[in-house]
């Protein structure tokens, strides 16, 4: 039986949360996302440390819905490259999902502090992450937001693994897809053009991933001004939907061909003719010795460098407006008072939850496709017909994290550079 359902007359049992903390020790919040907050959890009997993620069921349906969902799916899924479910609750106002602890970095940093880096290492990454999805795949559920920022080692040794997360947007394939959510510069074309979509929908992912790896730089961007936000998205989609990228001179004239032709394949416009996620494990450039081993750390860094350090985070609007967005309650959703609290809230009658987007986040393209420790914003739907691929039109920001110096060189390892943030939210159905 589904999570959370019930049969008629049947009376709904409630964990206390007693029994949580008789358990576990919850530390302080990491950080709030869109829809949970995120502990440190510690085993009291094992010492072993977890992620908790915390959904309040007051912040109304979609939280509710994004918390059983993730519940559901998590549930059904036990891979080596896979965040596992360790433990759930369900009091009568909270959920509680504890999940292994990554305690490794994410992708980017890896690379940027690694003194070779070459195309076989970047092989490896995809290799897993395709093993994984083919393993998703097989059970009919599409992740729908494969990202950089959703790609972290599990633990700081040399030869860890690589791990999935985030699994709030998964769906299973119950039939083609209609609902438009992802990361805009993840998108794939049919999400774009409002197609019915599926599974390929990670392939073309897996496809930018590769290309961002390869290069440091994202296969689609725009020029546009920094404050157009409407003409930056209207442009993006439409190369999207094109599939208006290039190998483009200097960056990709040391790429081997093998690696060109799996980008091009696993970005197929036609998503009947993109590769499925094993037909891309059994390419050569992944289970063969088609990766060049010659190192293409300067370049690619020097690329990071450029397009990923361009992000001027501007806060302090944004952290007000949006944790009290969050944690509103859902009947005030929508209420004229709550649209007018931020300059460039939405039209009340439109019903639309709407936050300012700082310009850094949505305008110099190549920053947009990166990854933020610090903050995060969704796009529940992507207004863009295939001919006329609007931009999405409800971005909504998510609580942000700890706030983050500003981007500083990173090839020497020595600082952190935040990096942009991540759009993402379902629009219900």
């Amino acid at each position: 039986m589904p999570f959370g359902c019930l049969k008629p007359g049947e009376k709904k049992e409630y964990n206390s949360p007693t029994e949580i903390t008789d358990k576990y020790d919850l530390g302080q919040i990491v950080k709030s996302e869109e829809f949970c907050e995120i502990f440190r959890a510690k085993d009291k009997n094992t010492l072993k440390m977890y992620t908790c993620k915390k959904f309040l069921k007051k912040d109304g349906r979609k939280v509710r819905k994004a918390a059983k969902n993730e519940i559901i799916i998590l549930k059904m899924v036990k891979h080596p490259n896979i965040l596992q479910l360790v433990d759930v609750y369900e009091t009568r106002k909270e959920y509680y999902l504890f999940l292994e602890l990554a305690t490794g970095r994410e992708v980017f940093d890896w690379i940027l502090d690694q003194g070779y880096y070459s195309e076989r290492d970047t092989s490896n990454v995809i290799r897993q992450v395709m093993e994984a999805v083919a393993y998703l795949h097989s059970l009919k559920i599409v992740h729908r937001n494969l990202k950089l920022e959703n790609l972290v080692y599990y633990n700081r040794l040399k030869h860890s693994k690589i791990v999935i997360s985030d699994f709030h947007l998964a769906k299973l394939e119950n039939g083609l897809i209609k609902e438009p959510c992802g990361t805009p510069e993840y998108l794939a074309p049919e999400v774009v053009g409002r197609q019915r979509y599926g599974r390929p929908v990670d392939c073309w992912a897996l496809g930018v991933i590769m290309y961002i790896l390869l290069s440091g730089n994202p296969p689609f961007y725009d020029e546009t001004d920094d404050d157009d936000y409407e003409n930056h998205d209207k442009n993006l989609f439409r190369k999207i939907l094109a599939g208006d990228y290039e190998f483009d001179s200097p960056y990709w004239d040391e790429i081997s061909d093998s690696a060109k032709n799996l980008v091009s394949r696993l970005m197929e416009v036609d998503q009947d003719q993109r590769l499925t996620a094993q037909e891309a494990i059994n390419h050569e450039w992944i289970s063969g010795n088609a990766a060049s081993d010659k190192n293409i750390k300067e370049n690619v860094c020097a690329q990071i460098e450029k397009n990923f350090a361009k992000a001027k985070w501007k806060k302090a609007v944004r952290v007000t407006t949006m944790m009290k967005r969050l944690r509103a309650p859902e009947h005030q959703s929508a209420a004229p008072a709550a649209a007018a609290a931020a300059p460039g809230a939405p039209n009340p009658a439109a019903g639309a939850q709407e936050t300012p987007q700082a310009p850094s986040e949505a305008s110099t393209a190549p920053s947009s496709t990166a990854v933020s420790n610090s903050t995060s914003t969704e796009a529940p739907a992507v207004e863009a017909a295939a001919a006329a691929a609007q931009p999405p039109a409800e971005p909504v920001l998510h609580a942000p994290g700890p706030e983050q110096p500003d981007p500083t060189s990173r090839c020497n390892g020595e600082a952190l550079a935040p990096l942009p943030s991540d759009t993402g939210e379902e629009q219900s159905g």
